[in-house]
């Protein structure tokens, strides 16, 4: 007499990540923690000629030039301003030829290292973001605060794309136009 085994009808957990929260102009964002090597404070910086807006300028790190980014300016806002908790997440960049290397990004304050489970990640909506869709991996519900009604949103950025060395080097990259865009462009 064969018998089979019970079978095992409940939902499997949504798998979590740990991601880095920290604020940004008043906003909550957060990276996968594996892109993020350290978290420094904001330290002396060499500005660097003919560098985008959004440079801020070179720090040594332990003998390596790393380059320090306001994603404030990357993402077309003010420049951010240095505050008392502002400090510098070095993160891993990457570049077109697939290699790798450092970015510091300057940020208003370092919150925690959250748990987000992937179904709380929604995709990021096509109007509404303070920051160019390419630039998020989605973003993540919040759960309610005492006191603090309604959901909150926490942005999650993709790293790969918002601080893609590559295209950060591009100094003033057009804006892309849509082929029937160009095309009425062209018959007018």
């Amino acid at each position: 007499m064969a018998t089979s085994a019970p079978t095992d009808r409940r939902e499997p957990a949504a798998s979590a990540a740990h991601y880095l929260s920290f604020a940004l102009g008043g906003e909550l964002f957060a990276l996968d923690i594996r892109s993020v090597r350290e978290i420094i404070q904001v330290g002396p910086m060499t500005a660097v000629p003919l560098m985008p807006d959004f440079v801020r300028g070179v720090i040594n790190l332990r003998g390596a030039v790393v380059p320090v980014i306001d994603p404030q300016a990357r993402f077309g806002r003010p420049a951010a301003t240095l505050g008392k908790r502002s400090c510098i997440v070095i993160l891993e960049g990457r570049q077109t030829a697939g290699e790798r290397g450092d970015l510091g990004l300057l940020v208003d304050a370092v919150n925690a290292v959250v748990d987000i489970a992937d179904d709380r990640i929604e995709d990021a909506p096509d109007f509404g973001s303070s920051v160019r869709r390419d630039f998020l991996r989605g973003l993540a519900r919040l759960p309610e605060q005492p006191g603090q009604p309604g959901q909150r949103f926490m942005l999650v950025l993709d790293p790969d794309h918002a601080f893609d060395i590559d295209d950060m080097a591009v100094p003033h990259r057009l804006p892309r136009i849509a082929p029937h865009t160009a095309a009425l462009a062209a018959a007018a």
